[in-house]
């Protein structure tokens, strides 16, 4: 661990922001440069100007290739644009807005040239295309979520409101790298100018706060009484906490109201780099430091969609634990259709699923990634999708989809609607469910590998192995495909009854991810660990992909 990690931001690391924006501008991608490629990942395409992987090069291209894609899907409703905080943000929507209206899209942003959070662009969407049948809209968010200051991030959002699907991205990836590689021939671009008369300014933020009422208890939450602290650390949602609270009479504090794009106001994160997690109790120090003046507190990342709950008892919640509480009050508190389904990521808690399975409810487990969950949310098969990075929606009271991408915003809300119904402090109700349910104990780590490696380990099977136990106890399942939807997981996953783990190659690091939990003891977990770095290992070993370095 850093040994300022926790500690307020020094000067002398802020993003030289002026440098940040001139690189933006003037650096070109090279086509033979793997670095300056478009890759759409989980959440869209993400990098730095100042190192040639996020500039304006970059989103000409994937903005066009979005543009291609809407007209090969023949959808032509307005594309709803969102952005954060972040310093590329602002541009990199002024370079898509110049295709955009070059390419005669009916595009919306937000009136006043304000910030919009992820989850609002998702209800836009829904908004719109409710009882439609053609003249679909779509939208694209501008965020690299977490991510530090210097990164850009840019991603799309499909007709059922949540993140696109695989085959949709790997479309517009592939168009994109072609267009770079053609040098923008066939790029369409008005002046700013020009373009920025065509955009069509809406109110989304209005939109969006006056209808929180059909997938929160607003009424409840007032008179819970709590008073409530509030931390956008710098983010799109910044704006959004006054009018919620005038709009429904609720007691909320913003505790950080100022927006800056070096976020020289954070905290540093655990490796000493300023990053807007807030599921990191360093980067959310500074609200934890203040949770006795509150009833219950919560922060947001830039984009707001994911959520960090902070409460007297517990201080900061761990994500899973807060999923846990918040299923088990959502399926005992609405009146849900009784197929809808609880889902969750390969590498959420286990709890989940004891929960789900208390409340009678089915699980739909996926691979990583909140896309999985969209359709499902889309339909109704699903009523709540989490996954253990702090993201998770929800449907509307009366079942009805709200938003099918993250929504950081409800989950704040759903914690003060919690303790209002229950009188309880989340962590008291989180100790019940162990209680309950048993306490596990979870852990990511990472361990190194190299292309090949990660390569072998993404394409593997479960015949591939021949194991038997894991850490004493019998095999249950070995899972390389999702049990919910079938989908590779890009990895595998390991159960017993009392622990398991997976294991996935990260899509930027030399390195692959352990994820392991234990519901017996902290010598469990460990032997689960071990024996899972092992595992692979015997894996990497046996393969001529992995054994040939």
């Amino acid at each position: 661990m850093h040994e300022l990690a926790g500690q307020p931001a020094p000067a002398d690391i802020l993003t030289n922001i002026p440098q940040l924006m001139a690189d933006y501008y003037t650096r070109r991608p090279q086509a033979d440069d793997p670095a300056g490629r478009v890759a759409f990942g989980t959440s869209g395409h993400r990098g730095t100007a100042l190192r040639g992987s996020f500039n304006e090069n970059h989103i000409l291209a994937i903005s066009q290739a979005i543009c291609d894609y809407r007209r090969l899907q023949q959808i032509d409703g307005p594309l709803f644009i969102g952005k954060d905080t972040h310093a590329l943000s602002e541009a990199a929507e002024r370079s898509a807005a110049e295709v955009f209206a070059a390419n005669d899209l009916n595009f919306v942003v937000q009136a006043g040239g304000g910030f919009t959070p992820t989850p609002v662009i998702s209800h836009a969407i829904l908004t719109y295309n409710h009882g439609r049948t053609s003249g679909l809209a779509d939208g694209v968010v501008i965020t690299p979520s977490h991510n530090p200051p210097a990164d850009g991030g840019f991603k799309y959002n499909g007709v059922n409101g949540g993140p696109a699907a695989a085959e949709a991205t790997a479309w517009i990836e592939e168009r994109a790298n072609r267009l770079l590689t053609d040098g923008l021939r066939d790029v369409r671009r008005l002046p700013w100018t020009r373009a920025a008369a065509k955009a069509a300014a809406r109110d989304m933020m209005r939109a969006y706060v006056d209808d929180l009422r059909n997938v929160l208890d607003m009424d409840l939450i007032r008179s819970g009484g709590l008073k409530i602290g509030a931390d956008p650390m710098g983010g799109a949602g910044l704006a959004y906490w006054e009018p919620i609270a005038e709009t429904y009479g609720l007691d909320i504090q913003v505790v950080n109201p100022h927006a800056d794009p070096t976020f020289r106001f954070m905290t540093l994160d655990r490796d000493g780099v300023i990053r807007m997690d807030c599921s990191s109790p360093w980067a959310m120090a500074g609200l934890i430091a203040n949770k006795d003046r509150f009833d219950v507190a919560f922060g947001n990342d830039p984009d707001f969609d994911r959520h960090g709950i902070v409460t007297r008892g517990g201080g900061l919640m761990q994500p899973n634990a807060y999923l846990a509480v918040a299923c088990d009050y959502l399926f005992s508190a609405r009146d849900w259709a009784p197929a809808a389904a609880v889902g969750k990521t390969l590498v959420t808690s286990s709890m989940i699923d004891r929960v789900a399975t208390a409340l009678g409810r089915k699980v739909y487990e996926t691979p990583v990634g909140f896309k999985w969950f969209a359709p499902g949310l889309f339909s109704g098969e699903l009523a709540f999708g989490g996954e253990e990075s702090a993201g998770a929606s929800f449907v509307r009271r009366t079942g009805g989809a709200w938003s099918t991408d993250k929504d950081g915003i409800i989950m704040d809300l759903l914690a003060a609607e919690i303790m209002s119904a229950r009188g309880r402090d989340i962590a008291e109700l989180y100790h019940e469910l162990t209680e309950r349910h048993g306490a596990p104990m979870y852990e990511r780590l990472d361990a190194p590998a190299n292309a090949a490696q990660k390569s072998a380990l993404k394409k593997l099977r479960a015949e591939d192995l021949r194991v038997d136990v894991l850490a004493g106890e019998k095999i249950e399942a070995i899972l390389t495909n999702a049990p919910g939807n079938g989908a590779a997981l890009g990895g595998l996953k390991v159960q017993t009854k009392n622990g398991w783990f997976a294991a996935r190659p990260s899509g930027t690091e030399e390195i692959y991810k352990i994820y392991a939990e234990s519901f017996r003891d902290a010598a469990h977990l460990a032997a689960i660990q071990q024996e899972a770095q092992a595992i692979v290992d015997s894996v990497f070993a046996a393969m001529p992909s992995a054994a040939a370095l």
